[in-house]
């Protein structure tokens, strides 16, 4: 599982030119490795690390093809550990089993273990805590690998025994890095212009592996001339966009849409939208989720923007994909652009927490309906001022529990509509205090 390297051309024994392209060019130092700096450097996490002889478990966190295995096998190397990987997917409690016991007996004659295990996630509970002891007392050190978030998926045991480190998507320039070693390996430039050249990298997203996949494709093509992007794109299917429905992806998405809606960009609104539609999410989902914006970030200071989203929803019911979705563009494109206001929500939130505190209040007497003489005996609506016979149909009585102070909930924003509520509740808060004094 070759990834993001930066290398010397390698020797071609064992196979050798007949070898894959990302085996060939298998990094032999951590200093070949391209990227990543952020944990390889000499102030960076691993560099201290291994300047210390202090290298404890790790857990490595980022997409594929960004080095995770690459990086464990090299930190093995400069540590002088015995290199051990496997994958959650294939291994069972009895293969974990085999692994501790050579481990120990490796321990016994001298050398520790480094044990790499892939999309360490898919372990459950049990068998995540089957590592516990083994880390503890030495035998192994661990180095787990996953593309989901650790904080969801791995137990907190494991997490306090072990450093995450997250590994970033490879950028362009660290993707053109590659590809010119990957020409060098090769012997030869490819076959592409520029602008097809920066199509390819693109086509990658990020993932080094992937790039030199599609490098080996392109290398065995019998061309006689240089092909531009629309030449590389017809042969050469662009690569589907990491997006997992239920996973980090998912969740990091819709919220770079709601703040980028919140934050009054629409472009950008427009392109998380885009994002999420094109890496296959539900446009239902989506089409609640910007409904729920509607209420939570708009509120009063737009109350056409719920029936927008609503009406954009409608739209996409009765149209389906693709074209129900342009409904969908279209309400974000509103809700970005409509005056903000979280007043009402907020209102909400502490009127709710004012709700638990007081517990079971009941409301003052003379707003309580007396159906029956026992109830009216006993004051059940007795003073209740009727707000329609009042002077602007305004009583100014108390509604909330005798024992109660007053609570102020709601604040309205100096924007949009709001601006005309804002303009009512003052009006009424100095009827009120004028009606107590009176």
């Amino acid at each position: 599982m070759a990834d993001l390297f930066d290398v010397e051309p390698t020797e071609t024994g064992g196979g050798g030119a007949n070898r894959p392209l990302a085996d060939r060019l298998r990094p032999r130092r951590l200093s070949d490795v391209i990227g990543q700096e952020q944990v390889l450097g000499p102030e960076a996490p691993l560099g201290v690390m291994l300047a210390s002889n202090s290298l404890g478990s790790l857990i490595f966190w980022g997409p594929p093809g960004v080095g995770k295995t690459t990086i464990a096998r090299l930190l093995a190397n400069e540590s002088d550990l015995h290199f051990i990987q496997i994958s959650a997917i294939f291994t069972g409690v009895a293969d974990l089993k085999k692994v501790f016991e050579s481990a120990r007996i490796r321990r016994q004659n001298g050398q520790g273990t480094l044990l790499f295990v892939d999309e360490i996630h898919r372990f459950n509970k049990a068998q995540q805590d089957g590592f516990l002891p083994h880390m503890e007392d030495g035998t192994i050190l661990l180095v787990g690998a996953t593309t989901e978030n650790p904080s969801f998926e791995l137990n907190a045991a494991l997490l306090s025994r072990s450093q995450v480190l997250v590994l970033e998507r490879l950028s362009l320039a660290d993707l053109e890095r590659l590809a010119q070693r990957a020409e060098q390996e090769l012997g030869r430039e490819l076959p592409l212009n520029g602008e097809a050249r920066e199509a390819l990298l693109e086509m990658a997203d990020g993932d080094g592996r992937a790039l030199l996949n599609l490098i080996e494709q392109i290398a065995a093509w019998k061309t006689d001339h240089k092909l531009d992007r629309n030449g590389l794109t017809a042969r050469l299917q662009k690569r589907a966009a990491q997006y997992d429905k239920s996973g980090d992806a998912h969740y990091n998405l819709i919220s770079a849409l709601h703040k980028s809606v919140r934050g009054s960009d629409p472009d950008a609104a427009l392109y998380w939208l885009a994002r999420m539609l094109a890496g296959g999410e539900d446009p239902r989902y989506l089409a609640r989720r910007i409904t729920r914006m509607s209420i939570e970030d708009i509120g009063l200071a737009d109350p056409q923007a719920q029936r927008v989203c609503l009406d954009a929803w409608e739209t996409f019911e009765r149209l389906g994909s693709p074209e129900g979705e342009l409904a969908l563009a279209q309400a974000v494109t509103y809700l970005a652009l409509a005056p903000k206001s979280n007043a009402a929500y907020a209102a909400y939130k502490n009127a709710i927490a004012a709700a638990r505190k007081t517990g079971s209040e009941p409301p003052p007497k003379h707003i309580l309906n007396a159906p029956t003489k026992l109830m009216k005996d006993q004051g059940y609506g007795d003073g209740y001022a009727y707000d329609h016979d009042q002077e602007n149909a305004f009583s100014g009585q108390n509604y909330f529990p005798e024992t109660m102070k007053r609570g102020v909930y709601y604040q309205p924003v100096e924007r949009g509509f709001e601006r005309e509520l804002k303009k009512r509740l003052d009006y009424f808060v100095k009827q009120r205090a004028r009606r107590q004094d009176g």
